[in-house]
């Protein structure tokens, strides 16, 4: 009896098995941000249509689904081009693309899933040897964000006709020859010393205006003590040594370093002496 039911358990337990088996070989899972193209060999080949997020049967041996992935991904293109006056010019872009959901089986029949890898770095450096030849190497850094425009409207062109959305194009690197850099260093230090001459000069003219005003101020205080002078006489000038005679005595007074020294003759031939004695 024990035997007949151990025999109908594993008889149960190997259909249920097989039968999990079979199960779990007809079906697959979507991910999020994933879409399934179909191959179906009854149907001619691959299907039009995509399948979305979740869980889906399929008929092993006929039909075999492809995950693809669609969410938005960053791709680098680098490039060495030529500028219209002849300077090579290494350059960098990044680029935020996706490709276009509807159009997954057109693009999983004709360029497979690395269809990134074809299509992206071919058209890349297409449309920037293209923009970049009409530019110089100097309007390549006034003209940046212009030049920027142009490569993110020609690729988007050429992008959209492989089923490819392109969310964001931008310059992350730019970089000229050795000789071209040098030559702009070279430049830009002759404009500094350029700049440094241009002062000195303004600054001598200044100082020559200064010096000259001096002068004609000198001059014309000349003559109006001449012109003193010949109406009253030397008062003049007995006016100006009594106010010298002033300013010193009250820069002594207030110094505490003084003695004062009479004269040995006394009396009004002899002169005084106020003295500045150091400590």
């Amino acid at each position: 009896m024990a035997d007949k039911i151990l025999s109908r358990l594993s008889t149960v337990a190997g259909g249920l098995a097989v039968g999990g088996f079979a199960v779990n070989s007809c079906i697959y899972n979507v991910d999020g941000g994933e879409r399934a193209v179909m191959f179906d060999m009854l149907r001619g080949g691959i299907r039009d249509d995509t399948r979305g997020e979740g869980t889906h049967l399929f008929i092993p041996g006929i039909q075999k689904p492809t995950i693809m992935d669609v969410r938005t991904r960053p791709r680098e293109i680098p490039s060495v081009t030529g500028t219209k006056d002849l300077q090579m010019v290494n350059i960098k872009l990044r680029v935020l693309w996706r490709p276009v959901v509807e159009k997954l089986p057109q693009l999983y029949r004709e360029l497979n899933v690395d269809f990134d890898e074809r299509v992206l770095p071919s058209i890349g450096n297409e449309v920037l040897k293209s923009v970049v030849a009409q530019y110089n190497a100097e309007e390549l850094l006034s003209k940046r964000e212009e030049v920027s425009n142009r490569i993110r409207d020609d690729l988007n062109k050429r992008a959209a006709t492989f089923y490819l959305v392109l969310d964001d194009v931008a310059i992350t690197h730019l970089t000229f020859g050795r000789e071209f850099t040098k030559a702009i260093e070279s430049k830009q230090v002759a404009l500094q010393e350029s700049e440094r001459q241009a002062w000195v000069v303004k600054k001598a003219e200044q100082e020559r205006k200064a010096v000259v005003l001096r002068a004609e101020g000198e001059a014309e205080a000349a003559n109006i003590i001449t012109n003193a002078m010949e109406k009253n006489g030397n008062a003049i000038i007995e006016v100006r040594r009594i106010d010298a005679a002033k300013d010193i005595a009250a820069k002594l007074a207030n110094s505490k370093n003084v003695t004062y020294l009479p004269s040995s003759g006394g009396g009004d031939k002899g002169s005084n002496l106020l003295l500045s004695v150091d400590k």
